[in-house]
């Protein structure tokens, strides 16, 4: 199967997305077409069995649009709306204030260069759009101006009657100069997109044959050790080989904070090296890197349609048919049965095609949903699509994974105990444990270097596979392990068994210390809860969201975290299969479900929930499972995103709603139904042009209004 992501030139309205969108459609081969007037791209799927790319290129040319590769400049458009005002101003005055001789002549002079030249884009528009038998807005702006210069041209030459150029005029320039300023702030609504590509550095420092080299990125290959010096932008992923720094990762994941590397830690592409400078061994280049990734998954979901823009799509596929009706019937009404002057009936039935604006419908969806996506990417918050965001505020159950998304998933040291007698326990347990591999091992070494003890080797060692470790240091033998070696070597436990136990109700794990036979204290070491769990957790309770723990650790450990976090649904000892039938159950229980884990652990219970949501798949963006990829491993984030769908989607009604507004007031007025009670109450074909841009600018700025909302420090309700 092939992909392909097609940059269009052309497109002016909502409407010239659905008609590319049909000419691709149409092509034998693709299986599937999303074209975005936002985002001014078609995403393309098809079978390279069956077609090509050439045949999807020439299918948009026959739509009467370019594909181009890079974003089409705005010059020529300027050039042609100067030449619209520059004819149109004195149009509209001499048209209005003054009598000269050879007035309608200088008029048609004056006239036609906007109706053709500068209204070009509206002819060939209305032509492919009728075309592809699909009526556009280009076809309202064609009919009205038409109507208005061929009378005005009749009246000039063959008839006597009063002109109307500057109708036509006025609305050729005023759509133009609307369109233009829509484009504009449309392409505002996906700065999101352009901003991670300028994170992209063009060039980088590699080392090769001992030497450092500067190529270009494209040359980067994995393995390279590429040199990032303080105030660059790192090209690629990778692993830090030599040097400490600090790294702005706010870009990429949101966080304000930068970051400490050292040798070992990744990195990501896109990010800024602060002080020091690092070598890094290149793990991911080009098209892999996390920020590529990003790039990728923003174009596709900014080309994606929310299912409630199906409902304006579905008006919009009618409006045009509808409003010639509506045109069409004011004229003939107000014509031959109410026997008005034939000059009025013509006036209404123009202003009935300038007043009316399908693309305010078009866009109404789509402007709020490209920009939600770039406040969530901002935040590190990456949605795959505008169907997800829909979603999410929808959510009526949220299921936690409870290792690495409430849990840090890696084991720390949470207590060090004495028993009557003991000394330097931590110490001692970390002598025995040097030379284990195990996790827990691991977290006892972290936390004895952190205290900053010195750890001198065991005499001797031996590994008891799930039981512990037995070791000899300074003439003494040591037993370092669970209740099962203890007993095994007659250890008493009896005066420390509550203490132990309390430990152990808390869902530690408790490592016991004996040295020559008698227990001397306790380590005990847990995967300990992230910071922002217990906050989610308690802010989705608080909006009544049901919230529930899924885990494959024992029903011990499992309540113990639960209680800690807030959630009192919890199930334990859970296979991943078995997540995504518990996923299954609660839908079938008619419960709209978020399930929050692991990007590859938990697959398919993101999958099989309503919205999966991954968290801490940063690196891994384009594999990971399930519609939401938390970049930032923080589970505050998940409100986060239901706060943000939320207002989204308040934002996408209230865009309907005013261009559902807009099109029910303004059009009947326009066809003069309050004429008969109020006789000055028409509105004027210019006047019904600027109405019809404003209505457009009016929904693409409550759109970017979005731009302005704080996704933190407010409750879900």
């Amino acid at each position: 199967m092939g992909r392909a992501t097609l940059r269009i030139e052309g497109m002016h309205c909502a409407h010239c997305a659905l008609t590319i969108e049909k000419s691709i459609s149409g092509v034998d081969g693709v299986h599937r077409a999303r074209v975005s007037f936002a985002a001014k791209k078609a995403i393309v799927e098809y079978d390279e069995r069956k077609t090509s790319l050439k045949a999807i290129r020439a299918a948009v040319e026959s739509a009467g649009y370019k594909v181009k590769e890079e974003k089409p400049p705005e010059k020529r458009q300027a050039t042609l709306i100067g030449l619209g005002l520059a004819l149109t101003v004195p149009v509209f005055i001499i048209e209005m204030f003054m009598d000269l001789p050879g007035k309608e002549l200088l008029l048609f002079l004056l006239a036609t260069p906007v109706q053709f030249i500068v209204g070009w884009r509206f002819y060939k528009g209305a032509y492919y759009s009728l075309k592809s038998k699909f009526a556009n807005m280009d076809v309202l702006v064609v009919l009205s101006t038409s109507a208005a210069y061929l009378y005005s041209s009749a009246a000039t030459f063959f008839i006597h009657g009063p002109t109307f150029y500057e109708a036509s005029t006025a609305i050729i320039t005023t759509v133009a100069i609307g369109t233009f300023l829509e484009e504009r702030a449309v392409g505002r609504t996906g700065e999101a997109i352009e901003k991670l590509i300028s994170l992209q550095p063009k060039m980088a420092t590699v080392l090769r044959d001992g030497r450092e080299a500067l190529v270009p990125v494209e040359e980067i290959e994995v393995g390279d050790i590429v040199l990032v010096k303080p105030g660059e932008r790192i090209p690629v992923d990778g692993v830090v080989v030599a040097g400490h720094s600090s790294v702005d990762e706010s870009a990429v994941t949101g966080e304000s904070i930068p970051v400490e590397k050292k040798v070992g830690d990744s990195v990501i592409s896109g990010t800024v090296n602060k002080v020091g400078a690092l070598r890094l061994k290149a793990t991911r280049v080009g098209e892999d890197t996390t920020l590529a990734q990003m790039i990728k998954l923003m174009e596709e979901a900014q080309a994606s349609k929310a299912p409630i823009q199906r409902t304006a799509d579905v008006v919009v596929n009618y409006f045009v048919p509808m409003v010639l009706a509506i045109a069409v019937a004011s004229f003939t009404l107000w014509y031959l049965v109410y026997g008005a002057p034939f000059l009025f009936a013509l006036t209404i039935f123009i202003s009935v095609l300038a007043v009316a604006c399908p693309c305010a419908l078009g866009i109404a969806t789509p402007t709020a949903i490209m920009v939600g996506l770039g406040k969530g990417a901002e935040h590190g918050i990456l949605i795959k699509s505008g169907a997800v965001l829909e979603r999410v505020c929808k959510l009526t159950t949220v299921i936690f994974d409870k290792t690495r998304t409430l849990t840090i998933g890696e084991p720390r040291v949470t207590d060090v105990i004495a028993f009557e007698g003991g000394t330097e326990i931590l110490t001692l347990a970390a002598i025995v444990e040097k030379n284990s591999e195990h996790p827990l091992a691991r977290a006892i070494m972290e936390e004895a270097k952190r205290r900053g003890g010195r750890i001198p080797d065991a005499d001797w060692f031996e590994a008891i596979p799930g039981e512990g470790v037995r070791a000899r240091y300074g003439g003494k033998e040591i037993l370092f392990g669970g209740r099962k070696l203890m007993l095994a070597n007659h250890v008493d436990l009896a005066p420390f068994d509550e203490r132990i136990r309390g430990l152990e109700e808390e869902g530690k794990t408790v490592m016991i210390l004996a040295v020559d036979g008698k227990a001397i204290g306790a380590v005990a070491v847990a995967d300990v809860l992230r910071e922002s769990s217990k906050r989610a957790v308690e802010e989705l309770k608080r909006a009544g969201v049901k919230v529930v723990m899924l885990t494959g650790d024992n029903e011990r450990v499992a309540k113990a975290i639960a209680r800690k976090v807030g959630i009192d649904h919890v199930l334990a000892n859970v296979s991943p299969s078995e997540k995504a039938e518990v996923v299954r159950r609660l839908q079938l229980q008619g419960e709209v479900v978020g399930m929050v884990g692991d990007g590859i652990n938990d697959a398919p219970a993101l999958t099989q929930a309503d919205v999966g949501i991954a968290i801490g798949g940063g690196t891994d963006i384009a594999a990971e499972a399930g519609g939401v990829v938390l970049v930032k491993d923080d589970v505050s984030d998940v409100v986060c995103l239901m706060r943000l769908s939320k207002r989204v989607m308040d934002k996408i009604k209230q865009n309907l709603f005013l261009a559902f507004s807009y099109n029910v007031l303004a059009i009947p007025i326009a066809a003069g139904v309050l004429y008969p009670l109020l006789h000055t109450i028409i509105i004027p074909p210019t006047t019904a042009a600027i109405a019809m841009v404003l209505s457009d600018i009016t929904v693409v700025g409550n759109s970017l209004l979005l731009k302005r909302f704080k996704l933190e420090g407010a409750h879900l309700r």
